[in-house]
């Protein structure tokens, strides 16, 4: 607030204001005079931007001299403030715009092993907010100005460009970066940003979005780490809370509770996945799944539609079809949940 008092756009408020003010009074004063609303308006305006054209009508009158004395010395000192402060306005504005991309660039040239984050519509808003709250380094790639001046007022280290290109992925570290999560609504442009970033960088993760499953072999191909569905997720998580209620709100309960960055921060995360009837580890018990999988994950709890949810399970315990099953597993726990899927 004190900065906006002492601030250039405080001035030119200020001084349009007092331009108004001075100008309604002398409105009022002529019309005092006799004169109509129009030549009044008409005269202020004359002198105040001082133009310099014959007066409206002839100033021979005591009070209509005070008038437009008083006029002249407070209207057009108060347009010559309003010019200056309208300079400065400007010319500050200006140089911390430059100055601001300015710090912004040389802040995205000192990050390594970041996230980049290509668009920010509702996917790339809410992915930003997760990787600050994990702590996180990112920089969002976005080419609708309104959404850039958005993430920079979240205080996101953002670039104004199409991802498309291999010059702004350049300028976002992609060289150095870890991951690039590509989250455009546009199965095609996804494609071809990954085709770009994957040639750019051959050893970073890569995570796609996709609307149609049928887009899903085309980003792998062109060289995506993952592959993400919203829809076939959001779908899965409404299944979960119909059949597994037990289990969805005890890792809700983890996440409200602050373990979910706990476990984040030690290579972990939670999650609920369903033993399909015909999957690998169907009919087997927790001990030999999790002999099999090594480190990748273990099973810490059992959401049994039939008897509800079982807590830390024994090794003993069989996994049957159609369980829900809680996993605490590591980042590339992804080929060993294979095991719960048909066909897997």
């Amino acid at each position: 607030m004190n900065a906006f008092l002492t601030s250039p756009t405080r001035n030119l408020i200020g001084g349009v204001l007092f331009v108004l003010t001075v100008g309604a009074l002398a409105v009022a004063g002529y019309m005092s005079q006799g004169w109509s609303s129009g030549d009044a308006l008409y005269m202020v305006v004359l002198t105040v931007f001082t133009v310099g054209y014959d007066e409206v009508h002839p100033i021979a009158t005591l009070p209509l001299r005070a008038i437009t004395m008083g006029l002249i010395v407070t209207g057009c000192t108060g347009m010559i403030f309003v010019t200056g402060a309208l300079v400065q306005f400007i010319t500050l504005s200006g140089i911390q715009q430059a100055l601001g991309h300015k710090y912004m660039s040389r802040q995205i040239d000192q990050l390594r092993n970041h996230v980049i984050i290509c668009g920010f519509g509702r996917t790339g808003t809410m992915l930003a907010r997760e990787l600050q709250a994990g702590g996180a380094a990112f920089v969002v790639l976005e080419r609708d100005p309104d959404r850039i001046e958005e993430a920079r007022g979240l205080d996101y280290l953002c670039l104004h460009g199409d991802a498309t290109e291999e010059d702004t992925l350049r300028h976002a570290g992609i060289e150095r970066a870890r991951a690039l999560a590509t989250v455009l609504p546009e199965d095609a442009i996804n494609v071809y940003i990954t085709l770009t970033a994957r040639s750019l960088n051959k050893t970073m993760m890569i995570v796609a979005r996709g609307e149609l499953p049928s887009t899903i072999s085309k980003l792998q191909y062109a060289g995506a780490t993952e592959v993400v569905l919203p829809a076939h997720i959001g779908a899965e998580r409404i299944a979960e809370l119909i059949l597994y209620p037990e289990a969805a709100n005890a890792m809700r309960d983890e996440r409200i509770g602050g373990m979910e960055k706990q476990l984040h921060d030690l290579g972990l995360e939670l999650e609920l996945v369903v033993a399909e009837q015909g999957s690998a580890f169907a009919g087997r018990t927790v001990a030999e799944i999790e002999h099999e999988v090594g480190p990748a994950f273990f099973v810490v709890a059992i959401d049994r539609p039939a008897s509800g949810m079982i807590a830390r399970p024994a090794g003993s315990t069989t996994i049957e079809p159609a369980d829900g099953v809680v996993i605490l597993g590591r980042a590339n726990r992804a080929e060993a949940l294979r095991g719960f899927q048909a066909g897997g």
